[in-house]
């Protein structure tokens, strides 16, 4: 069965400060355990790339990134404080786009407009 599509993905590529990988791979726990919790996140996990990290991050909707940033919070910014955010990418349709352009204006994403697809339940 499919439905209209008003999944987000969030894309955060992190470069590591040398020397703090394990210290970086901690709070990834601490992250997957916090957002365990979020009844919106379909699937969140990292990869490592030498001293680069990617989160891949979907919701069902904007309302759950907004949701998942205020619970990650503290632990994102203690992220900061040993890593870059280099890139973040948004994904997801236009309605669901308008929704996160004011609360992550701080953190310049760039956005990437759904324009083909479905999805499965």
């Amino acid at each position: 069965m499919t439905s209209k599509d008003t999944c987000c993905t969030l894309a955060p590529y992190f470069t590591i400060q040398k020397g703090k990988i394990d210290d970086f791979k901690t709070l990834c726990e601490r992250f997957v355990e916090l957002t365990e919790t979020e009844p919106k996140c379909m699937f969140y996990g990292f990869s490592f790339g030498g001293q680069s990290a990617h989160c891949r991050e979907g919701y069902i909707d904007a309302d759950g990134i907004l949701a998942h940033l205020e619970n990650v919070g503290d632990a994102l910014q203690e992220a900061l404080q040993i890593a870059d955010l280099e890139r973040l990418e948004v994904h997801g349709p236009d309605s669901e786009l308008a929704k996160l352009q004011a609360p992550l204006s701080e953190l310049s994403p760039q956005y990437f407009r759904l324009e083909y697809g479905f999805r499965r339940h």
